[in-house]
């Protein structure tokens, strides 16, 4: 946290190649989700094989910064294994699961039976099952028509009603009660830890949501300047306020300047426009993506290696 906290001011460019955004792992496994939920409509077994065979193919492609249950489960998959899961309890299949929630908003059944599963393609340990089910929840519940004149800390709440597993129930519950007292932050995040433990990432995310989840890109920076696993913090609490205010919400010369091609601003919108009208998904290059990620190898490597300065 003292070293992002060093280095970032404000999440107002990029940082990772020059003036270009690249996304992440979240960002393309979302966007992987959405495709499976577009071209399976009310299948839910075909969903999960359609995602199941994305994750095959994403593997394949080499991405960087994978984790260590998602990669062993994608190798799973690869060996065709008909259940491949890691018994952990990291953050893998929480990133991912916040457009389920805006995609069945209106149909709770089916979003808590089809989350669970697709979250056990890669993470069986039931805390992160349920972390999961909850980043989904209140996803839709941002995701419904009234919801923008909400307390983002009242949608938390609700959501809070599919955790039944007590450790996670006790972050969520620490990191609402945080944001209501207040507290100053390294407070906060020394409180609720920042590891990339399902546990600490459900409290942090929580927490800055109910603090900022009013404000964007606000609750975006507050997820970034916490520490630990930071791009699955960002990209859990900037789903959930995107659900709850529109892209339009989002800094323009920000999106603007994301990567073209393959998980770049077209493509995502191509697929958001695919899910809200079931039409099918956008096209794009798998070789352009292989490319791209072999492209950028060096610069994430120099940014590991930079991690390391003192």
């Amino acid at each position: 946290m003292r070293r992002v906290a060093r280095r970032f001011e404000r999440a107002d460019r990029y940082r990772l190649a020059g003036r270009t955004g690249f996304v992440s792992d979240d960002t393309e496994q979302t966007a992987l989700l959405g495709q499976a939920l577009a071209l399976a409509g009310p299948d839910d077994s075909e969903c999960l094989r359609r995602f199941r065979r994305s994750m095959v193919g994403w593997l394949a492609r080499l991405p960087f910064g994978i984790g260590g249950a998602t990669l062993r489960s994608c190798v799973r998959m690869m060996l065709g294994l008909a259940r491949p899961g890691a018994h952990s309890a990291g953050n893998g299949a929480s990133m991912r699961a916040g457009i389920l929630g805006v995609h069945l908003a209106h149909d709770p059944e089916r979003r808590r039976r089809l989350g669970r599963s697709l979250a056990s393609l890669t993470h069986t340990d039931e805390r992160a099952v349920q972390a999961a089910m909850y980043v989904a929840e209140v996803s839709a519940l941002c995701a419904l028509e009234d919801s923008p004149n909400a307390n983002p800390a009242t949608l938390l709440s609700r959501a809070r009603a599919v955790v039944e597993e007590t450790e996670l129930g006790a972050a969520i519950d620490q990191g609402l009660a945080l944001a209501d007292d207040d507290a100053p932050f390294p407070e906060v995040v020394r409180s609720l830890g920042n590891t990339g433990f399902v546990i600490h990432s459900m409290g942090i995310c929580t927490y800055c949501f109910a603090r900022c989840g009013e404000e964007p890109i606000t609750a975006i920076e507050a997820a970034i300047r916490a520490g630990g696993d930071t791009d699955t913090h960002a990209a859990i609490v900037g789903g959930w306020t995107g659900a709850l205010h529109g892209a339009e919400a989002l800094p323009p010369a920000l999106v603007g300047r994301l990567q073209a091609g393959p998980f770049g601003a077209s493509h995502l919108r191509g697929l958001a426009e695919a899910l809200a009208t079931e039409t099918p998904p956008p096209r794009w290059s798998r070789i352009h993506a292989l490319l791209r990620n072999l492209a950028l190898y060096p610069v994430v490597l120099a940014h590991g290696f930079a991690r390391l300065a003192p």
